[in-house]
């Protein structure tokens, strides 16, 4: 793949605000690769030592409850990056990440990560605001299952992944998720999740296609997340 300092990706990430000289580092020691859809990208307890920038695809991201089940915490996709904390902190990821679709990804090694971060006051301060947001989303997600409905929360789910990701050629949202991948983001089960986006797809809240979705009436589907 092309050399980091030209790569159009890392305007969305932390990367923008490395140096010339550091992206060109990292290009000379850089994994690209392709990961299949449904195939591991890493698996909780594993020593990342490093980063992995998402270039195209997107990737579902869980945890093991203690019952067996995966909780699907996040979904990344193109400009992304994954790993960062396991990295700060030293210790092995505590989530795993599986792709949807196939996924092409950049790694960096550890080494080029932490001497930005030494370094580079700007990259120090983007990779600790995108830290500091991931752990706000995860209050959110926290709260959401802890107070709201599982109906407020699949109107929540269904108007994030609305925001998040585009609309294919047909109006359909460009992810493919399975029942089962909602039922774990909402924590449920798959047949709760299948009445509920019935539910939702006969009363025009949206419209389903298979594995496909698109929202027809946000507005409602708000009001439902809000719980009125």
């Amino acid at each position: 793949m092309g050399k980091c300092e030209q790569c159009i990706i890392r305007e969305f990430n932390s990367l923008k605000s490395l140096t010339k000289q550091e992206l060109t580092r990292i290009s000379g020691c850089k994994v690209s690769k392709t990961i299949k859809k449904g195939e591991v990208l890493f698996k909780e307890g594993e020593h990342i030592n490093g980063v992995y920038c998402i270039r195209d695809g997107i990737c579902k991201v869980s945890k093991m409850s203690d019952n067996g089940r995966d909780q699907i915490i996040n979904l990344i996709k193109k400009g992304d990056i994954i790993g960062e904390r396991s990295l700060v902190n030293n210790e092995a990821s505590n989530l795993k990440a599986i792709a949807v679709n196939d996924v092409q990804v950049c790694f960096i090694p550890k080494e080029e990560i932490l001497n930005g971060l030494q370094n580079n006051i700007d990259f120090s301060m983007d990779m600790l605001k995108s830290m500091a947001n991931s752990l706000k989303n995860a209050d959110n997600v926290i709260v959401d299952m802890a107070q709201k409905t599982v109906k407020q929360r699949l109107a929540a789910t269904l108007l994030f992944l609305h925001n998040k990701f585009k609309s294919n050629e047909d109006g359909y949202l460009d992810i493919l998720l399975t029942r089962e991948d909602i039922a774990n983001i909402i924590g449920t089960a798959t047949e709760s999740a299948i009445r509920l986006l019935s539910e939702f797809n006969k009363k025009g809240y949206i419209k389903l296609k298979g594995k496909q979705v698109v929202v027809t009436n946000p507005t409602e589907l708000q009001q439902i997340a809000q719980g009125f």
